[in-house]
């Protein structure tokens, strides 16, 4: 019953509980994909990875912003609008503007007339989204313009719940349809996602309004069709690709182009190498080794699945990797427990093995570490499951070792190759221990840029190099208030999914980037 009485003389009324964004819109909010994504539903590790990678990066958009403030430099936003033509041979160029080589956006129109935002084209991503005039109760959106549905002629009404992760930002909100200018091109009819709740800190320091995504239908939300898929059944380009051109030099007024419909031979230095995609999700392709300083890590020599994504900054791998990077450009790092363990007490031993021939794969199950399941190394401990159905801190402790070895194993491998002394072996690996990569970013003296190594990825049978000044390393502020930061950040992802590469903003910079979408491949040539 609603109303009861108790023999205490009182009335008790039955209350009931509505979350606070349903009772303010008088309508239900959509849990987010991370909850959604519990029992019952499988969880794609690729996005459970891009997401980590995006939350380290955000990082770097707030170390960028409060060097913006201290310096207080003003940026000129010219070039973004009033630059939209169509060029002969291609269909629609969008300039872009670069933040501290941390973001990268341009301008897109939405409604009619055209309601202009700044948005980030993300290839790791399928859905546009800007904020909503409805959207009340988020700093966020008091800091950027608000699609309003009443002041566009072709605004047609959708209702459709909607909610997006992006690292450790989300929005949601609901859809709606409208045209959508870009360039000169109009995308009639395009479903959008008004975003009526952004909260955290995240968008409220971005640089940007929205966001507009480039990847597969597959991966966009409530099955909505991308405005690329749009782009192509209506017509509006010859071409089924676009492309990329990321300046690197934050300092210049060009920040860069995205190109609907073709490709500018101006902002690329000979001819494309292409690779195809493997996954129609993302814009995901088969990656070869990994190279430091033209010497072979041994990391990918079998084969890693890789991703082009222009809305991660960063470039992200295998921890394993990244630590031996930190060790070779001199980048603050944090001591792993585990990985010292098995160094201080099984070091020796692990040697011994692979000089006996055993394969690596079985090393850290030869000396009771791991499990091998016919492939690779997998946790040795007593898997307990509570009721909730999560692993008990026992299991943890077990797997982390287990990976601590197979990374340790990785490691001696790859100074197997270089014929290093026992000795030597164990004082490299122990220092890589030391030098893990760091969740709040790793540092690198700015004054000693010019002697770092090069890193190499090898794709499509071609070897893509990059330097530390202006590619993989990242400069924020300058003279003695200037930091420098590794332009790579750790990512683990198991086998049969990983490992797993995300070559973000970072590598794009370098290379200039196709993405075909009749021949689904992707191509990279050198960035001019």
């Amino acid at each position: 019953t609603l109303v009861s009485a108790g023999d205490d003389g009182l009335v008790r009324i039955a209350l009931k509980k509505r979350p606070v964004m349903q009772d303010i819109y008088n309508k239900p909010v959509p849990k987010s994909t991370t909850e959604n994504s519990g029992a019952g539903r499988e969880v794609d590790p690729v996005r459970e990875a891009v997401n980590q990678v995006r939350a380290q990066a955000q990082r770097i958009f707030t170390e960028a912003a409060a060097m913006e403030r201290r310096l207080k430099r003003r940026w000129s936003h010219r070039g973004i609008g009033g630059n939209r033509r169509v060029r002969e041979g291609y269909q629609a160029v969008v300039p872009l503007k670069n933040y501290v080589n941390a973001q990268y956006f341009g301008q897109i129109g939405v409604g009619s007339p055209p309601q202009n935002f700044t948005v980030v084209f993300d290839t790791g991503s399928a859905n546009l989204w800007v904020p909503s005039a409805e959207c009340f109760f988020s700093l966020a959106c008091y800091f950027h313009p608000k699609y309003v549905s009443r002041r566009s002629s072709t605004y047609k009404e959708n209702g459709t719940p909607a909610s997006i992760h992006y690292g450790k930002g989300a929005i949601f909100g609901f859809y709606s349809q409208d045209q959508v200018t870009i360039g000169d091109l109009v995308v009639n009819n395009q479903e959008f996602i008004e975003a009526t709740y952004e909260p955290g800190f995240t968008f409220l320091a971005a640089k940007f309004d929205g966001i507009l995504g480039l990847g597969f239908k597959e991966i966009s939300v409530e099955g909505s069709v991308p405005v690329w898929y749009n782009m192509i059944a209506q017509g509006l380009v010859n071409q089924h690709v676009f492309s990329f051109w990321l300046n690197r030099n934050a300092n210049n007024g060009d920040g860069g182009e995205i190109v609907f419909g073709g490709s500018d031979p101006k902002h690329y230095k000979g001819s494309h190498t292409y690779t195809r995609v493997t996954r129609k999700a993302y814009w995901q392709f088969e990656m070869g080794d990994f190279l430091i300083g033209g010497k072979s890590t041994g990391i990918c020599v079998d084969g890693c699945a890789a991703i082009a994504d222009s809305g991660t900054s960063l470039i992200a791998g295998p921890i394993g990797v990244i630590a031996q990077i930190n060790e070779r450009i001199g980048a603050t790092g944090v001591a792993n427990k585990e990985c010292k363990q098995v160094v201080s007490g099984y070091g020796q031993e692990m040697i011994e093995l692979l000089k006996s021939e055993t394969p690596p794969a079985q090393v850290c199950s030869k000396i009771g570490l791991c499990a091998f399941d016919g492939t690779s190394g997998v946790s040795a401990g007593i898997k307990r499951v509570t009721g909730e159905g999560r692993t008990t801190s026992v299991h943890n402790m077990f797997d982390a070792t287990c990976n601590a070895c197979e990374m340790v194993v990785t490691w001696m491998q790859s100074e197997f190759v270089q014929n290093h002394t026992k000795e030597g072996m164990l004082e490299y690996v122990d220092r890589l221990c030391h030098n893990m990569p760091s969740p709040m970013g790793s540092y690198v003296d700015c004054r000693h840029i010019d002697s770092l190594q090069s890193v190499s990825f090898s794709i499509g049978g071609r070897i893509f190099e990059l330097q530390p000044e202006q590619q993989y390393i990242l400069k924020v502020g300058d003279g003695f208030v200037a930091h420098c930061i590794s332009g790579f950040t750790s990512l683990d992802i198991p086998p049969p999914v990983g490992p797993l590469w995300i070559l973000g903003d970072v590598f794009m910079g370098a290379y200039h980037t196709v993405f075909d979408y009749d021949k689904m491949s992707v191509g990279f040539a050198a960035s001019a």
